[in-house]
């Protein structure tokens, strides 16, 4: 197979292109709490209940999970925004209060829609990122709409609730 020669800022946009929820992952190593902002989270299994979080090497979130073997996930709300920029260490965010809550010895975001506790049991190196696959302990959904991520932006989805009569 051949090397497909490309430019690095047109395979980001073009990437960009596909939608994706933001996720603040977090863990905790030697009683300090490490977070960054991840698009690249999926669910990778229902039975056993699994979950991947991509992660670039050089972040210290990879070196401190590849320790402490634990992270939580807090999807976050469409009102979230100045958090995704925070943990993605964009300036400007520096001061912002953070508003965590413990479940399961990790730290989660107050707000999310949706909250994790995993133990991970696999890591696979691929290219400048691993992916850590990891067991579901603990899992909370309240609803709402998402924050998303579209073209290097950040974009709303309109939620209807949906009634069924029988």
């Amino acid at each position: 197979m051949g090397q497909i020669k490309y430019d690095p800022r047109e395979l980001r946009n073009a990437l960009g292109h596909f939608a994706t929820g933001i996720t603040v992952v977090t863990t905790v190593h030697e009683d300090l709490t490490y977070g960054m902002t991840a698009n690249g989270f999926l669910s990778v299994s229902l039975d056993p209940p699994l979950v991947l979080v991509a992660a670039d090497n050089r972040t210290q979130w990879h070196r401190k999970v590849s320790q402490s073997r634990r992270y939580g996930v807090s999807i976050l709300s469409e009102e979230q925004g100045k958090l995704s920029d925070h943990f993605a260490g964009r300036n400007g965010q520096e001061d912002l209060e953070v508003p965590f809550m413990w479940q399961n010895g990790m730290p989660l975001l107050e707000g999310a829609i949706a909250h994790f506790v995993c133990q991970v049991v696999d890591a696979h190196p691929a290219g400048d990122h691993t992916l850590h696959i990891a067991e579901i302990e603990y899992l909370h959904c309240q609803g709402g709409a998402p924050l998303l991520f579209y073209t290097g932006t950040y974009e709303g989805l309109e939620v209807w609730e949906t009634s069924f009569f029988w």
